[in-house]
């Protein structure tokens, strides 16, 4: 039996952050992944669903061709290319976490990770046993199916099958209108599928802003790709060469003829099977209960990640996995305030947020002030032909200390970072403003917003 002072069950963005940051602390550690190192974000969501996106963007600019002052005749796409250079991005990845790991001496072993107790893990199929002085779970999420139709793994399929198609399905339905609807919605219509969005919040994007899916909304709407919103699926019925997707929309019913139907409704945590409730780990609708240092109930077995049921995002998990090593190696760690935690959305439009929306800010008892800046005031965004949306800053009202950043067009997300940094240091509009942005950018919208509330807008 090895002893070790870390074993950590997953080895996803949570899980390998976690191993890396608990070597560095001098903690001797395992790493136990059941398929692949970098987990599902990078095997089978982050990274390949961007090197896909890719290959849509390039084919969106192709099209823009006579704007852009070129033309050619019998262009054609090869989807079953752009899916083996994602592949091919996934594998590059792991190949570098597996590299990382061994240079940070970090013991990995293949297998499913079972808690005997509050001490030991086993190792499935191999029964071999690790003891520990710490455990961490970093088992994540599942996708969770429409209720009374299970993925089939062809018709009705969730992300993972999606990934793995190596060829775009002429028509579709996605049921779910987050961040992973959005994106392949946004993929596979530039590839010249039928798209129609079902979502049965009001509006898509239901997590953020109402400004911001209102905009997603019209944006969708406006390349061709339908939007059911209020609406449910009351059937799906199984034809020979596809679907047909029952549809209710307030007093509306339609059937809605689909070679694939992909549903994006939510994720289920991995915890079932892991020993966790045997030894006393509270669970909560099946995530694990964690406190601010990442720990369970039970002294020495934390969680971190998606199993978490905190923030379903690669970087929270990162997060979670350095202040859980930190905890453990017993260094001061700090809470971390996961609404200060920005979130991206890779569709087309782009949205990208930090903080409180409008909305959750006056839920919260502010008296708030908002701002917005479109781009279409921008030079940079005209210059790219990519001028629409908008970026929109939330206030208190008193101080004008900022509440939330709310971004939606072309290439937000990578625009976050820094309003991110300025909300978990307290920052106001003021000294937003007073941050000198280059020019030409993208970023100055987000300064033209921030003087909006300051009081002096200059190009708006």
């Amino acid at each position: 039996m090895h002893e070790f002072d870390v074993v950590i069950i997953g080895g996803g963005p949570g899980g390998y952050v976690a191993a890396v940051r608990a070597s560095q602390l001098g903690l001797k550690t395992a790493l136990i992944e059941k398929e692949h190192l970098g987990g599902v974000c990078l095997n089978w969501g982050c990274i390949p669903t961007k090197s896909l996106l890719r290959n849509a963007e390039v084919i969106h600019l192709l099209s823009k061709g006579r704007g852009f002052g070129f033309k050619f005749e019998n262009l054609s796409f090869d989807y079953g290319e752009a899916h083996k250079r994602s592949r091919s991005v996934a594998a590059r990845q792991t190949k570098r976490i597996s590299i990382l790991m061994k240079n940070h001496q970090v013991t990995v072993y293949a297998g499913f990770g079972r808690l005997v107790n509050d001490r030991e893990v086993e190792m499935e199929p191999s029964g071999e046993r690790l003891t520990a002085r710490n455990i961490i779970v970093a088992t994540g999420a599942r996708p969770k199916p429409l209720p009374e139709y299970a993925f089939d793994g062809n018709k009705v399929i969730n992300y993972r099958t999606a990934l793995d198609l190596r060829e775009i399905p002429q028509s579709a339905v996605i049921v779910g209108a987050g961040p992973i609807g959005m994106e392949f919605a946004t993929l596979w219509s530039r590839y010249g599928s039928k798209i129609t969005v079902v979502e049965m919040m009001p509006h898509v994007m239901p997590n953020e802003d109402q400004d911001i899916s209102v905009e997603v909304e019209r944006q969708f709407k406006r390349v061709g790709i339908e939007v059911r919103t209020g609406a449910r699926v009351e059937a799906i019925c199984q034809e020979e060469k596809g679907t047909s997707v029952t549809v209710v929309q307030g007093e509306k019913t339609e059937n809605i003829p689909a070679q694939k139907v992909l549903v994006c409704i939510g994720f289920a945590p991995n915890s079932e099977n892991l020993g966790l409730e045997e030894i006393g780990v509270k669970l909560t609708r099946g995530f694990v209960d964690i406190d601010e240092r990442m720990a369970s109930t039970v002294p020495g077995i934390y969680a971190i990640g998606d199993v978490t049921g905190k923030v379903g995002l690669a970087h929270a998990a990162s997060a979670q996995g350095i202040v859980a090593a930190e905890a453990m190696a017993g260094r001061p760690t700090h809470a971390l305030d996961y609404t200060k935690i920005p979130r991206c959305t890779y569709a087309y439009p782009e949205v990208a947020a930090v903080g409180l929306s409008e909305k959750q800010a006056r839920e919260a008892g502010y008296e708030v002030v908002t701002a917005q800046s479109p781009f279409a005031a921008n030079g940079k965004a005209l210059a790219m032909d990519d001028n629409f949306g908008f970026a929109k800053i939330i206030a208190e009202a008193k101080d004008r200390k900022i509440l939330g950043v709310h971004l939606v067009g072309a290439h937000v997300t990578e625009l976050i970072a820094g309003p991110a940094g300025m909300i978990r240091l307290g920052s106001t509009a003021e000294e937003l403003a007073q941050t000198v942005h280059p020019h030409p950018t993208l970023s100055e919208a987000i300064m033209e917003a921030a003087r909006a509330l300051a009081g002096h807008a200059i190009h708006i």
